[in-house]
């Protein structure tokens, strides 16, 4: 071999060598999974669970760390996620009503294009919660007294444009009521303020309030479901009671925009092995989820025919929209 082609192979050798090293299979390095909500709350609770299932079966050879980044109703999350834009090492535990909500949002420029949507495993559905000593015994109760007088029923929220707010602003249109509403923190912090009097309801999520109603702390009156639910076989669907609602949040994933076509369907993959793991299927029945999985086609599908709908309530309750 002569000098001139040694040379040359040694350099394309030399070139392509950092190129080779990096190649590794994705993922290499942990995936940090992006949580909107304070600790305790549905959706932080949903996130960690399937965190949870993937360190522990081992669905990827790399774990999922936990980090709360609450505020601004998910702005802050969704800001965070926008700005590592191609990046695949970030997961979004994604709550669809909240990622509407801010997509209307003209201060933020937080559109659906700013996420790639990867699964949607089900609705985590509303549920009309009071104190387990409410003068409130039945939905109708809480119905008369706030036809009796607008604004004096009050509910705790976690959030002014989440699911539970939605939830309100429908109830308020079916029934021709006019409810108040204050935000906390969380749904944890909302029930709280529940159980000791200090608001009237919550329409947080069922799975947040079953261990307040199980030990008796706290009663749902009626539930926005298709049916009853086998749980809860004694409380009414709101469809039952002349008012056709089916509200709840719907609990999903999302990467950032731009990442690789191959990692994200790597991490499709990943999220579908995880919702039919048997401790997904426990998690869902126990805490009344509607199961619905959705891939990143139909999630996506989803989001963008849904999207009008939240325009309307961001529009009805005052918060800047597009």
């Amino acid at each position: 071999m002569n000098n001139h082609l040694s040379i040359a192979l040694a350099a394309a050798v030399t070139a392509l060598a950092p190129v080779t090293a990096s190649s590794q299979p994705y993922p290499a390095k942990p995936i940090e999974m992006v949580i909107h909500t304070n600790p305790g709350g549905g959706q932080d609770v949903f996130g960690r669970l399937i965190a949870e299932i993937n360190n522990r079966e081992k669905l990827l050879p790399q774990p999922f760390t936990n980090v709360n980044r609450p505020g601004g109703s998910g702005a802050v999350a969704s800001t965070f996620l926008k700005g590592k834009r191609g990046d695949p090492y970030y997961l979004l535990s994604t709550s669809t009503t909240i990622v509407m909500a801010l997509a209307h949002r003209a201060d933020l420029a937080l559109g659906l294009d700013i996420y790639t949507p990867l699964a949607l495993y089900g609705f985590d559905l509303q549920a009309v919660t009071v104190p387990a000593d409410s003068k409130f015994k039945t939905f109708k109760d809480l119905i008369d007294a706030a036809k009796r007088e607008p604004n004096a029923v009050i509910a705790g929220i976690a959030s002014a444009t989440g699911t539970a707010r939605l939830m309100l602003y429908q109830l308020d249109k079916v029934a021709g009521i006019q409810l108040k509403y204050v935000s906390f923190k969380s749904g944890s912090d909302a029930m709280t303020a529940v159980m000791g009097n200090h608001v009237h309801l919550t329409t947080e999520n069922v799975s947040e309030v079953l261990g307040a109603v199980e030990a008796k702390k706290l009663r749902i009156l009626a539930v926005p479901a298709q049916q009853r639910l086998p749980g809860l076989p004694d409380v009414p669907t709101l469809r039952e009671l002349g008012h056709n609602l089916h509200v709840g949040g719907g609990r999903g994933f999302s990467m950032p925009a731009g990442v690789p076509k191959e990692a994200a369907a790597v991490m499709e993959a990943a999220l579908e092995r995880a919702h039919k793991s048997p401790m997904w299927r426990d998690y869902s029945t126990r805490n009344m989820y509607e199961d619905t999985y959705m891939g990143s086609a139909a999630f996506s599908q989803y989001l963008a025919k849904t999207l009008p709908m939240i325009g309307e309530f961001m529009t009805a309750v005052s918060v800047k929209a597009q």
